[in-house]
């Protein structure tokens, strides 16, 4: 039974792969701060770290055949005030510093470490939606907050690759998920007859379902020629507009009013964060799919579809 250890592994993210890596019959320690009290199946288990104090339990990490570095602040829990934007870059940089030190001087067998980064990493679309195949992962960061935090982000663990590890950096798209994340703020109008359409509702979103996430981490466990960056975004990306009216009209039918959000009222609630939701942001997920991964949901309809059945379900 191979072992994966996973930061972050308490988030929207972390819970799907770890519940998916244990159907799989992995055994998965988690690395947190605090280890929640709920009981866990006999495959999973927590491990403490600290990243402030730079401190972490040494033997979990030795039991690891692979780690999954997932650990980073909420880009959108908080006001982009100066110490938020500090901790938003030190909770990703300070980790990985913590894991490679760890590797570096201590005894281990860990093959690879596949690391978490986001589309951030990119700026706005330049060309018109109907010719734009989208970034691609030799397009270089964008000189904003998020293009600098994901390159610091993506530098910070490429240290692993000179101990010998195979490493994969994944740029997550927009992850839509019954658990918590976008899909969650997406349906809150429509429980009163709303679906919000963000500014002009032109910009494109660059999605991915859940379940194609974690199964794109696990191929990257599991192909040991894998690696370097990849976009981690659905084959196709959609407008704003066209995500909210889909999920209105599944949830809804015909029973929903379409609402424009001003750019104006964004920024006033958002802030600086609203410059993120209303950039366009085309990415091309053709590498990864070069590379043998198909995707179990690879339009919009499909991905909703799956997402609401469940939610209605559970």
């Amino acid at each position: 039974m191979l072992t994966i250890l996973i930061t972050g592994g308490t988030g929207l993210v972390g819970r799907s792969l770890s519940s998916a890596l244990c159907e799989k019959g992995y055994r998965v320690i988690i690395l947190t701060r605090k280890p929640p009290k709920n009981q866990l199946p006999a495959n999973m288990d927590y491990a403490l770290w600290n990243v402030d104090e730079q401190k972490i339990d040494v033997q979990a990490v030795q039991k690891a055949d692979y780690i999954v570095h997932l650990a980073g602040a909420g880009v959108m829990d908080k006001k982009w005030d100066e110490a938020y934007r500090k901790e938003i870059v030190n909770s990703r940089v300070k980790s990985s510093a913590l894991l490679i030190n760890t590797l570096k001087n201590h005894s281990n067998s860990v093959k690879a470490v596949i690391s978490a980064s986001a589309i951030g990493w990119y700026g706005p679309d330049t060309l018109d939606p109907a010719i734009n195949t989208g970034f691609t992962e030799t397009d270089p960061a964008e000189k904003s907050f998020l293009g600098e935090t994901c390159r610091l982000w993506e530098e910070s663990i490429e240290p692993v690759e000179a101990l010998g590890k195979r490493l994969v950096k994944y740029r997550i798209g927009i992850v839509l998920g019954n658990d918590g994340g976008a899909l969650a703020e997406f349906r809150k109008p429509l429980n009163f007859g709303i679906a919000p359409i963000l500014g002009n509702g032109k910009q494109m979103v660059s999605w991915i379902h859940i379940t194609d996430l974690c199964r794109l981490f696990i191929h990257a466990i599991e192909d040991d020629q894998l690696s370097g960056s990849f976009n981690a975004v659905a084959p196709a990306p959609v407008s704003n507009k066209t995500l909210n009216l889909q999920l209105a009209r599944i949830i809804r039918g015909r029973f929903f009013i379409p609402v424009y959000v001003p750019v104006f009222f964004l920024k006033l609630m958002m802030g600086q964060r609203s410059i993120e939701i209303i950039k366009s942001t085309t990415v091309s997920c053709k590498k990864i799919r070069d590379g043998g991964f198909t995707f179990l949901y690879p339009s919009i309809e499909a991905a909703l579809n799956d997402l609401c059945k469940k939610s209605l379900k559970g």
